[in-house]
């Protein structure tokens, strides 16, 4: 039992770490994005903020995608059929590349009547869209580049994806000073520095992954499946998607709608929210990684068969998500006059923010039990109708 729980530590840690890495690394391009953008001008960091809701939203498609490519991929993994897990890859490819055609689309052709969904201030609006015309293109390459971090992190690859995440979100926070401000003879471009920085590291993000892909060891899509269609694992990859989907979606309009009363509040407000979501999401990247590692894991011993093994591991997990809430719920607490001290707002949305901070706080412990049990360990069984009935009960209530 010693041995056992020793391996299961090990594992927990090695593919944590990396997944909590690789979330840290991309939450901080949106800090860097607010510290650097409200540094400027209060309202550029509020536009920006509403604008990415449409990306926000475009990954609860995606999410539901690549959680799907992650569940029977884990569970294919673990039996050793290499075959199947590429047919899959490429299901995953073909639905996340649809996806980021319709939104690329929406945001390089509709952004303003996008933005008046979330305010009706003009200058927001205005920002917003200018944001989005340059942005817009990152979202074509988002969809392709998670399905192939997703595989790696399946076929035990976390740690690259770690290292592909972190270089890109490097380049991406020293490509947002120099074109936000300005250097090497660049004029300050403010918002579509943001947008053109986000759009450089997109690029880099996906071509690295792609060549990454072909070395010995990884998985790369084979072409021959990219265009066929297997009936019954597309029936079993619809069956564990569209729960995942319904489930999104539902948290998605929760949330968007959300940023769209804010944002319709006024721009104090909609700063305020602004800085809340930054430093949540910054948070959350602990449970995130939880839960990414225990899907993987549990997954892992269901495939091959250990069912036992994987329950086991599911209860130590889901104790271990209770002790993830309230480090979470303290971190926040901690980080609340940290960044009341460093970011720029007008007095009304410093009310605003403080007050949200204590309602977050609490919402952590909930949040990181959560992430853990429905996303990780329900999913990785194959239960991914319970977060949709969740859902389903938190909205009726």
């Amino acid at each position: 039992m010693n041995k056992d729980k020793s391996v299961f530590y090990s594992k927990l840690w090695n593919l944590m770490i990396p997944i909590v890495l690789q979330n840290l690394m991309l939450a901080l391009v949106a800090v860097a994005d607010a510290f650097m953008l409200g540094g400027m001008d209060q309202n550029y960091m509020s536009a920006v903020s509403l604008a990415t809701q449409i990306q926000f939203i475009q990954n609860m498609f995606l999410s539901a995608a690549t959680a799907s490519l992650g569940i029977l991929g884990a569970q294919y993994w673990g039996k050793g059929d290499i075959k199947t897990l590429d047919e899959i890859f490429c299901m995953a490819l073909r639905l996340c590349g649809l996806v980021s055609v319709v939104f690329f689309a929406a945001c390089v052709f509709g952004g303003r009547y996008l933005m008046l969904i979330f305010t009706n201030e003009d200058v927001l609006i205005d920002y917003g869209v200018r944001y989005l015309r340059i942005a817009g293109f990152s979202y074509l390459l988002t969809g392709i580049s998670q399905c192939y971090l997703v595989i790696m992190k399946t076929s035990e690859h976390a740690k690259t994806t770690a290292a592909i995440s972190s270089a890109t979100v490097c380049i991406n926070i020293v490509l947002n000073a120099i074109f936000i401000y300005g250097a090497f003879g660049i004029q300050p471009m403010g918002v579509r520095g943001a947008a053109l920085a986000t759009l450089i590291a997109r690029i880099i993000e996906l071509g690295y992954s792609v060549a990454i892909s072909y070395k010995d060891g990884y998985i790369h899509p084979q072409m021959k499946f990219l265009l066929y269609r297997n009936k019954q694992l597309s029936k079993d990859f619809t069956k564990c998607g569209m729960p995942l989907l319904g489930a999104c979606l539902f948290w998605g309009v929760g949330f968007t709608s959300y940023s769209s009363f804010m944002g319709h509040l006024g721009v104090d407000a909609a700063a305020a929210n602004s800085v809340a979501a930054v430093v949540r999401d910054l948070v959350c990247c602990l449970s995130a990684g939880i839960s990414g590692a225990a899907g993987i894991m549990v997954g892992n011993e269901l495939g091959a068969g250990n069912l036992e093994r994987g329950k086991e591991y599911g209860i130590r997990l889901l104790k271990i998500s209770c002790l993830c809430g309230i480090v979470a719920a303290l971190l926040m607490c901690i980080a609340s006059p940290i960044v009341l001290h460093f970011v720029k707002l007008t007095p009304q949305a410093t009310t605003y923010l403080k007050g949200m901070f204590v309602v977050i706080a609490f919402y952590m412990i909930g949040r990181a039990i959560n992430d853990v049990t429905i996303n990780g360990i329900f999913g990785a069984g194959g239960d991914t109708l319970f977060d949709i009935r969740n859902c389903c009960l938190i909205i009726i209530h």
